[in-house]
């Protein structure tokens, strides 16, 4: 089994040249290079200009590397796919609400001969996204839309259906579970929302871990200092990892080649809780390799 770690996502401002050369030495599974909500109106065409730059100039190891497009209901986004020639790994693109919107993105790129390799992420942020989680999802079952990914746009979500953000999110569960699952409905990996109080490092683990328990593969970004503790919160510990060893092992006994249910330490296992063993050790693998030397 083969799986990339996106614990932690940093968005990071197109227009600021030292945080793009920064991010090259960050601990952040991916990187979300940002020409839409982090760059000014007059800012744009320069964050274009340095963001082709980053991606040519490389440098950016095993993390993964995402540009955020400005949403299509603005003149910029078809001035940002020059970005795709620059070969990021995925376009992410915001305010999506219907299927549509993916569709015509990746018709676009067909348009700018971007490679097939690139993928289309969508954030999901606005009260009709939310209705139409399952659509936007299954448009997946087209693979000329790229789409391989939700991002969970909270702010912005919040703003729109005037939910207020408190601890524990209770006004959003719905909302966050839904996207949750239409994502695994359709294989698709999915990202939480950013955390806003950055004085808050108690508030921050707490929602890392939430988000965990909710299914989400990560989080996203705000700053470098939330990169260690979100890692933390969504790699699986020490004793995960062995007793995931120990499922998988007990299940690949010939001796219980055909069983489908038995119990290991007074616990009782099925071959589901083989399945997701496998996934555990297969992140925690992925995730061991990524802080050896690019």
């Amino acid at each position: 089994m083969s799986v990339r770690p996106r614990r932690s996502v940093l968005y990071v401002p197109g227009s600021n040249a030292r945080a793009l050369e920064k991010a090259r030495e960050l601990p952040a599974d991916a990187v979300i290079l940002d020409l839409e909500d982090a760059v000014a109106p007059d800012a744009k065409a320069q964050a274009r200009a340095l963001i082709v730059k980053a991606l040519q100039d490389g440098g950016f190891g095993r993390r993964e590397v995402l540009v955020r497009i400005n949403g299509l209901d603005t003149g910029w986004w078809i001035d940002d796919l020059v970005v795709a020639a620059a070969g990021p790994d995925a376009l992410l693109v915001p305010k999506v609400s219907t299927p549509d919107h993916v569709r015509r993105v990746a018709k676009h790129l067909v348009g700018v001969r971007a490679e097939a390799r690139i993928r289309v992420w969508a954030m999901m942020e606005t009260p009709l996204a939310m209705l139409n989680a399952r659509d936007i999802a299954a448009a997946a079952l087209d693979l000329a839309t790229r789409l391989a990914g939700f991002v969970m746009g909270t702010n912005d979500l919040a703003k729109e259906t005037r939910a207020q953000i408190v601890p524990g999110r209770a006004p959003m569960l719905p909302w966050l579970m839904n996207c949750v699952a239409a994502a695994r409905a359709h294989g698709l990996d999915i990202l939480d929302g950013v955390y806003n109080d950055l004085g808050n490092a108690e508030g921050f683990a707490a929602e890392c871990r939430q988000a965990r328990d909710l299914g989400f593969d990560g989080k996203t970004l705000i700053h470098p200092q939330q990169i260690a503790p979100c890692n933390e919160a969504f790699s699986p510990t020490p004793e995960e990892v062995a007793w995931a060893r120990k499922i998988i092992a007990a299940f690949d006994l010939p001796e219980n080649a055909d069983k489908g249910v038995f119990r290991i330490d007074g616990r009782m296992v099925e071959r589901l809780h083989a399945d997701m063993a496998r996934r555990t050790v297969a992140i925690a693998d992925a995730i061991a390799a990524t802080a050896q030397p690019a």
